[in-house]
């Protein structure tokens, strides 16, 4: 896939950039790659559409700010529009897996003229703020239970942990938060005295069937390259955007939106029963709630065929000269 580095105000984006047409931006998140998308991006661009996968601020090739306001998703959203206007770009349909999402409704929200559409992956539209600040409803959960949310605060540690078993780690928790583990069974352990690979499952040997051996070590040789630390990053934005959610609190999403998941991503249990609801009362053009049996998180992996039609589908419905082209 061609990678590429674009310079935008003294920051670096690394990017994939492929094909030709109306424009379709990937946003992924933790621990991903623009990568990530690498079979959405190949027939994006077989299908005539022009597909940006960057890897996202703190990530791979792509610079990783030491302030951790620049991760919030506000931070995050205005300069991917200014990426979109370096790479000549006046619209795209943005999609967002894991914190890609956010940063991308967010992006949608900010900047609505620059959003031609919104796919979000794993994570549904919350535009209601937590009842307090997030940090703290973390750690008082966390006097129970092992929360990676919590355990990824303090700077330094996970980074200890995670940086010289960066293959390991991968492995274990692509594993763990797929269809094959359930991953809520990791919060049960007690959170004193343990790290992340003490409450991570051991991973099965390769091949997965949406993964293999080769492209685990691209991911892995990615992270033991620049640590874990920028991603991390993301994590520790948490109460910064609990404070600047506060504007959009309640807002709803005015572009065409999409949502897939995977049917046994705990993120969808943890986002609570009335989480669709609320998604459809405040998305109006909401185009479908798609959940995949069988999958995990990395549903755009795992289940690489139905996202990439349910996709195509969606793009199509916005660019409809596309069709008869």
């Amino acid at each position: 896939m061609p990678v590429r580095s674009v310079e935008v105000d003294g920051f670096t984006w690394n990017i994939h950039d492929e094909g030709a047409g109306p424009s379709v931006v990937l946003c992924h998140g933790f621990p991903g790659l623009g990568y990530s998308y690498r079979h959405q991006i190949e027939t994006l661009a077989a299908a005539g559409y022009r597909a940006v996968a960057p890897d996202m601020p703190g990530y791979g090739g792509t610079d990783r700010p030491a302030a951790i306001e620049e991760y919030t998703n506000i931070a995050v959203a205005d300069r991917l529009v200014r990426l979109l206007d370096a790479l000549g770009i006046d619209e795209a349909v943005f999609v967002g897996h894991d914190f890609g999402a956010p940063a991308a409704w967010t992006t949608a929200l900010r900047h609505t003229d620059r959003v031609a559409g919104l796919v979000l992956l794993a994570v549904p539209y919350a535009p209601d703020r937590l009842p307090a600040r997030p940090t703290e409803l973390y750690a008082a959960m966390a006097r129970k239970h092992f929360l990676h949310l919590h355990y990824f605060q303090q700077p330094g540690v996970a980074e200890a942990e995670l940086d010289p078993r960066a293959a390991e780690f991968l492995a274990r928790v692509f594993f763990a938060l797929s269809g094959e583990y359930r991953y809520l069974d990791i919060w049960e352990h007690p959170s004193e005295e343990h790290g992340y690979l003490d409450v991570l499952p051991e991973a099965p040997e390769f091949p997965w069937g949406w993964l293999d051996a080769t492209e685990l070590e691209h991911y892995a040789s990615e992270f033991s390259r620049t640590g874990f630390g920028g991603g991390l990053s993301w994590y520790r934005a948490y109460d910064a955007n609990w404070e600047a959610a506060a504007q959009y609190e309640g807002v709803s999403i005015t572009v065409p939106t999409l949502f897939v998941a995977g049917a046994s991503d705990p993120v969808i249990t943890m986002s609570g029963p009335h989480a669709f609801e609320r998604m459809r009362q405040t998305v109006p053009d909401l185009r479908g709630i798609h959940l995949l049996d069988g999958a995990g998180h990395f549903v755009q992996m795992e289940r690489r065929h139905e996202v990439d039609d349910l996709l195509l589908d969606f793009v199509a419905e916005l660019h409809p000269r596309k069709r008869s082209e």
